[in-house]
């Protein structure tokens, strides 16, 4: 008899629990088990179509009438797949990025992959030259939108899965590409682990269990990254920017190994990690040399380097701010695609407009007459990146502020920007 009470001890005092239902093996019986488990926090189900294939259009049917038979709430979620290279990667970010949008605050998710699921996960990253962190495969557990993502049955074998099923009359959907050699996980799972067991009747138990090594080792890896990240965790001058950046002279400091350690871990909360291959972009924007915009391009975001620091931007940060109407000065006044801006202290006379850098921009400056605008962003080290989203208050063609820089304004004004934010957060 499976008793999971002991694995999910630690998630007793969440708000609710919540079980990915498939309609699969999995997931019912990891549904059927917490349903009968006593004293557990509020428990609900979702179910994610993705419509891929008509076989599934039966399955939300097959998931209601189960919940119903447990008095379980369910909830149904239909999503887009992207199209690209692979469907399989398409579809678990689809479905993924639905879980994290319907979680609840300090809700747990708890998901049905067992251990031949993680033997055949760390075989597969085995064979596309994954490292460390790839190799631990699955985690027991890692946040999730505005909860937590668990899986308790990591070191439960289908074997067992199948004898709870029918020892408890369940039934359960297959999914007919689940035979579909053509796809890697299924190859391994019908054609290469049928000889390894026949070898090795441990297999699936063995490898589990290395990549629970694996996982270990890589919280002592990412222990030595918050060491060397907090080095360079320095302050970078532009608080007002809220952009996270590192002090690029610290990771110079670093083996390139220990660098390399580093940025995985930063970049992890940000961006899907490259693989190997693209690292190469990083060694670029570190040893760039003279006054260019070095810059490394990412799925999710791009890292620039300036003042000697590198930079994370995303989202608005890649885009081009459009050009603003500002009706009535005395109102905040929202950049399409750059956040906001408000004029505080005294009200400057005549009409008022907002533009960005085109060049050749001057500025009166108290003292020290009219002074080229390219050389006071110089002079105050402005990061390059920022320099043509920087919001100049004019009155017809006069440039009478620059926003967030109090020096530059000529008269008892001053122009706030309010950046943007990143609507991605850290993942």
């Amino acid at each position: 008899m499976l008793d999971l009470s002991p694995r999910l001890t630690p998630w007793l005092t969440a708000p609710s629990w919540c079980v990915a239902l498939s309609g699969g093996l999995d997931s019912t019986v990891l549904l059927h088990l917490l349903a009968n488990l006593p004293n557990k926090p509020p428990l609900r189900a979702i179910h994610i179509h993705h419509g891929l294939q008509a076989a599934a259009d039966a399955w939300p049917i097959h998931c209601q009438r189960l919940c119903e038979e447990l008095g379980i709430e369910l909830l149904i979620v239909h999503v887009q797949v992207a199209v690209g290279a692979s469907l399989e990667q398409g579809a678990r970010e689809a479905r993924y990025a639905a879980f994290a949008d319907a979680l609840r605050p300090g809700e747990v998710l708890l998901t049905g992959q067992h251990r031949e699921d993680q033997a055949e996960t760390l075989l597969f990253r085995l064979l596309r030259g994954a490292g460390v962190r790839g190799l631990a495969a699955m985690p027991g557990q890692r946040v999730l939108g505005r909860g937590l993502l668990v899986r308790p049955l990591l070191d439960v074998s289908r074997q067992a899965l199948e004898a709870y099923a029918q020892a408890q009359q369940l039934t359960w959907v297959e999914d007919p590409s689940n035979g579909d050699i053509r796809y890697a996980r299924n190859y391994l799972r019908h054609q290469v682990f049928p000889l390894l067991r026949q070898r090795w009747p441990q297999a699936a138990q063995a490898l589990a269990r290395t990549a629970e090594h694996l996982s270990e080792a890589q919280s002592l890896l990412d222990e030595l990254a918050v060491q060397d990240l907090a080095r360079a965790s320095t302050a970078n001058g532009f608080d007002w920017l809220s952009l996270a950046s590192l002090e690029l002279s610290v990771l110079c400091e670093l083996s390139p190994a220990r660098q390399r350690n580093a940025l995985q871990y930063w970049l992890a909360q940000r961006t899907r990690l490259p693989d190997t291959r693209h690292w190469a972009g990083w060694e670029n924007l570190r040893d760039a040399l003279g006054d260019g915009r070095p810059c490394w391009r990412l799925t999710d975001g791009e890292l620039h380097r300036a003042n000697g620091r590198i930079w994370w931007l995303a989202d608005d940060w890649l885009s081009i701010p459009g050009a603003p109407v500002w009706d009535d000065p005395a109102q905040p006044l929202l950049l399409p695609g750059n956040g906001s801006l408000q004029l505080s202290g005294m009200m400057p006379q005549g009409p008022l407009r907002i533009a960005y850098r085109q060049g050749g921009e001057s500025l009166q400056v108290a003292g020290r007459g009219r002074r080229d605008l390219k050389r006071l962003l110089n002079e105050f080290q402005v990061p390059a990146f920022v320099r043509s989203r920087l919001p100049l208050l004019y009155r017809d063609q006069q440039l009478l502020a620059v926003a967030n820089l109090p020096q530059l304004s000529q008269g008892d004004w001053q122009l706030h920007w309010c950046v943007p934010t990143s609507a991605q957060g850290l993942r």
